[in-house]
């Protein structure tokens, strides 16, 4: 939870107020005819672009701290849009909410002085963790959104939010988030400087330093990527294990495979989607909005946990939502769910995400996303075949690993 000495600054509101705040600050259009000559207006907000990160007004932790209200139990006609079949809230608006509430978090520590628009055009760059501690959220109840920027570097910022739900006179707390954020230019081009951070007590450095680590940490993880590096001996040994799990003892031959009892290749556990990314979708930017791609890759990944197991699938964890290419309105948008990690009764799915353009019939990766569920029922285990499919397996346990390691109850 935030510290109290960083709730001097609060600002409680709802998230509709949220999305209007954001258009009101870059200067948005709402309608999406407009949406050019809106962009072009924004080109003149150039010169108020600060030359040096030194030539800004440090700012504190408190000074970006939000309250959202998402008010389930006092407004029961917004319940409708965040309900679902199970009776219980979608995971996939709160990740909606989290992407917004992010952004304005980081407008709000860069806000300009001289004027109303912020010449800053600040967008979503990493989801590095979500860990949950309920797995229902109940679709009765309010919920409250709170955050504040934790970590600045030069024209990037870190961003904790937590989500708070209110039952027995109280809050009690849901889930943790951390976000990263960059910011660039009017034209959403080039990198942009944003204003450094003042920390005020120890338990702020604490925070800052955490920040730190997970930079840190991510530099790390990049380097030792199975897309980079040999996997590690241990995980050489975990791959040859499967592979000689699965040799016929008949014909004691390398191509001949046989699929363990009670285990699916993975080859047999995906599921595909696919979106026409309408206006509507669009973000204050005019791309589209990068909560309704994590709600799409969500509900695949959580589709294709259901299949797999037979069983209702509750998400854990999100981790490491790297935001790799906008993706533009009128884009073909091909999702790919793949179950790629099984221990017990928990499913590690990673859902890849691409833009096709059928003029050129060219692809684009735009994001991978991974997802950590729990099922209500023990599940097959998966098995590699291939190996491009035993370095998905590794890196489905990485992210596993990961999970189950950040994921302690507070």
């Amino acid at each position: 939870m935030l510290t109290s000495s960083t709730s001097g600054s609060q600002v409680s509101q709802t998230m509709e107020e949220v999305r209007n705040r954001l258009r009101e600050i870059v200067g948005a259009s709402t309608n999406w005819r407009d949406h050019v000559q809106a962009m072009n207006e924004r080109k003149a907000l150039h010169t108020l672009l600060a030359k040096n990160q030194a030539d800004l007004p440090p700012r504190k932790m408190r000074d970006s701290y939000i309250e959202v209200i998402l008010p389930l139990g006092s407004q029961p006609e917004i319940r409708e849009k965040y309900l679902n079949v199970h009776n219980s809230v979608r995971f996939g608006r709160i990740l909606e909410d989290l992407d917004s509430l992010g952004v304005l978090i980081c407008y709000t520590h860069t806000k300009h002085e001289a004027g109303q628009m912020s010449p800053l055009s600040i967008v979503t760059a990493l989801v590095d963790k979500i860990g949950l501690w309920k797995q229902d959220i109940r679709p009765d109840c309010d919920i409250k959104f709170v955050g504040n920027v934790s970590w600045v570097g030069r024209t990037s910022m870190e961003v904790k939010m937590h989500m708070l739900q209110f039952h027995d006179g109280a809050y009690h707390p849901v889930l943790d988030a951390t976000f990263v954020m960059v910011a660039r230019d009017p034209e959403n081009k080039r990198p942009a400087f944003v204003n450094p951070l003042i920390l005020e007590s120890p338990e702020e450095e604490k925070i800052f330093k955490e920040g730190e680590a997970n930079k840190t940490r991510r530099v790390d993880s990049s380097r030792a990527s199975l897309l980079k590096m040999a996997p590690t001996a241990e995980e050489r040994n975990i791959v040859h294990d499967i592979f000689l799990n699965t040799l016929d003892p008949r014909t004691v031959s390398f191509r001949s495979r046989l699929l363990p009892p009670t285990a699916v290749w993975m080859e047999d556990a995906k599921l595909k989607g696919l979106e026409i990314c309408h206006p509507q979708e669009r973000n204050i930017f005019n791309r589209i909005f990068g909560g309704f791609l994590m709600r799409k890759a969500y509900e695949l990944g959580w589709a294709c946990a259901y299949s797999y197991g037979n069983s209702r699938p509750y998400v854990v964890a999100v981790d490491d939502i790297m935001f790799q290419k906008p993706v533009e309105i009128g884009s073909l948008l091909l999702l790919s769910a793949q179950v790629c990690y099984t221990e017990k009764n928990n499913a590690q799915v990673r859902v890849h995400s691409e833009v096709y353009d059928p003029a050129t019939r060219v692809h684009h990766t735009t994001n991978v996303f991974h997802f950590t569920f729990m099922l209500e029922n023990e599940i097959p285990s998966i098995v590699p075949r291939t190996y491009g499919e035993s370095m998905l397996y590794l890196d489905g346990k990485r992210h596993f690993d990961s999970a189950m390691k950040e994921n302690i109850a507070p």
